[in-house]
């Protein structure tokens, strides 16, 4: 699957996991776990809603090594697109 970020780059999106119907911690635990089952520079598609998950999810992947690619705002489904690359 392509997409364009915003500086229109394209990228490869390698995975993908819908955590809109979450809640933290399990926001952060779901990413994580999809996370540790790819390989080195794939990069997670994670759909998230905003408020605590757009705070923390892109905070704690930083925080383990990983890069934060781009973050959407999908405001006809009010929620968020996050391109994490693994470390």
């Amino acid at each position: 699957m392509l997409m364009n970020s915003n500086n229109d780059q394209e990228i490869q999106i390698d995975e993908s996991i819908d955590i809109t119907s979450d809640t933290c911690p399990m926001t952060f635990v779901k990413t994580k776990l999809k996370i540790e089952k790819m390989k080195s520079g794939q990069i997670l598609e994670v759909l998230l809603n905003e408020g605590e998950p757009l705070k923390n999810v892109p905070l704690s992947a930083e925080e383990l090594g990983h890069k934060v690619l781009d973050i959407t705002a999908q405001p006809e489904r009010k929620t968020y697109k996050l391109l994490i690359q693994k470390k």
